[in-house]
């Protein structure tokens, strides 16, 4: 049975130029994300972090910051990232957020967990106090901050374009097409 299964495939397989041009095969890529309730109606004001290379939104109730091209979102003790103000959110390991988002001080956090309280405001937050000494060793030296020596960096820009689309009212993330023999069309995207 497993022959007669093999061989109706290499023979589909090899007549396939003879088919019709028109055939086309799609596939949808979808990417592992989480549901965070973060669901804006329109492009959230965004104001630079003075001294930082990192925007907050002062008017949200919400750990929600900008840096490099990304949103990041810090919520029930995790760290979230989207390349959209309004998602798809991923889940980021606190090992891997980037060292300025780390640095923002206790001040520009709109949802302070209760650990904050206490903590400098004009400081960034005590991870290495919460997070514990394994991802302190990974990530040694993200409290020390020579301004002098190194400045930040400049913040990038803000992705204003994004401001046109409201809600989920977004165009596809990705989308690829490629053609195979010229008579078969392959089609990837990733959709919200």
């Amino acid at each position: 049975m497993l022959k007669i299964r093999t061989l109706v495939l290499a023979l589909g397989i090899l007549m396939s130029p003879l088919a019709s041009a028109d055939t086309q095969v799609s596939i949808g890529i979808g990417l592992p994300h989480v549901s965070i309730g973060i669901n804006l109606p329109a492009y959230p004001q965004l104001v630079v972090v003075p001294g930082y290379p990192v925007y907050y939104a002062p008017r949200m109730q919400a750990n929600y910051f900008f840096y490099d091209g990304l949103y990041w979102v810090f919520q029930g003790d995790n760290w979230y990232a989207s390349s959209w103000y309004n998602g798809p959110w991923w889940f980021v390991e606190p090992y891997a957020v980037p060292v300025y988002i780390l640095r923002v001080p206790v001040r520009y956090y709109r949802q302070q967990p209760a650990y904050f309280r206490g903590w400098r405001a004009d400081a960034p937050p005590r991870w290495s106090n919460h997070w514990g000494r394994d991802w302190e060793q990974h990530r040694s030296g993200w409290d020390r901050w020579d301004r002098r020596a190194a400045p930040a960096p400049a913040p990038a820009p803000l992705p204003a374009y994004q401001r046109q689309y409201s809600g989920d009212r977004y165009p596809d993330r990705w989308s690829s097409s490629m053609s195979c023999n010229n008579s078969v069309t392959v089609t990837s995207r990733v959709t919200p």
